[in-house]
């Protein structure tokens, strides 16, 4: 019954929160058991751009370390805020979603090109945090019970949590920054006066990731249409006459 129910609850998370968040599990569990290393999985742009390791582009997003309490707040966290996105204001819009995805990371790429991150995986949970934080302002907030504050606090207070524990906060504030510029991008600029929206999801995501909507004008020629066809029964006898 316990493994019905983690299958049903498994299935029923939306498609890009899934695949994630599965990515990163299995991620560390081939680490955890020794079938890879980390050092075959952080960035390095160096071993990226010279020896072809195109793969560290990704994998140095599903890592977030051994199993221990750092890695399950992350989880729990990129869990939560990633279903909430995709179920919230990107329902019914997965290419647009997979689009953030994609800005995010590259412009978290960038930036590691000139500073020594080797794991992203933590600002990019930072970064769905804080697009999530800003598109919810009123709802209130409660941190282990101790705070409470609304949304948009979330993810400087997940930032003073990190310099509590003794981490750095330079990935804190990376993706806070990235989901800032997303969310300026996307969110305000296009409803200032003369702004426009910049991020545009290209059309070969929507043709993978989105539903074709019907055209409501669409009128179906009178043989196509379900009153003119021939029933499972009647195909029947004409296959098979009497």
């Amino acid at each position: 019954m316990a493994y019905q129910g983690f299958a049903q609850e498994y299935l029923g998370m939306p498609a890009v929160t899934r695949a994630y968040t599965t990515a990163c599990v299995l991620t560390t569990a081939a680490v955890q058991l020794e079938f890879i290393t980390p050092f075959q999985l952080y960035f390095n742009p160096d071993l990226i751009f010279r020896k072809f390791q195109i793969w560290r582009l990704i994998t140095n997003f599903l890592f977030f370390g051994p199993l221990g309490f750092s890695f399950f707040f992350n989880m729990i966290f990129l869990y939560r805020y990633c279903r909430m996105l995709e179920e919230g204001s990107f329902r019914g819009r997965t290419a647009d979603f997979v689009f953030m995805f994609l800005f995010g990371g590259f412009l978290m790429t960038l930036f590691g090109l000139f500073a020594s991150l080797f794991f992203l995986g933590q600002a990019f949970t930072i970064m769905l945090v804080y697009v999530w934080s800003r598109r919810n302002p009123y709802i209130r907030m409660n941190f282990f019970g101790l705070l409470n504050f609304q949304a948009p606090f979330l993810p400087w207070v997940l930032m003073g949590f990190s310099l509590l524990l003794g981490n750095s906060i330079i990935i804190d504030l990376l993706g806070i920054a990235v989901g800032h510029i997303y969310y300026f991008l996307e969110d305000v600029f296009p409803n200032q006066p003369g702004g426009k929206k910049l991020l545009l999801t290209p059309s070969f995501l929507k043709m993978v990731f989105d539903t074709p909507e019907e055209d409501p004008n669409y009128n179906p020629l009178p043989e196509d249409r379900p009153e003119h066809q021939p029933r499972d029964q009647d195909q029947h006898e004409q296959q098979h006459p009497q």
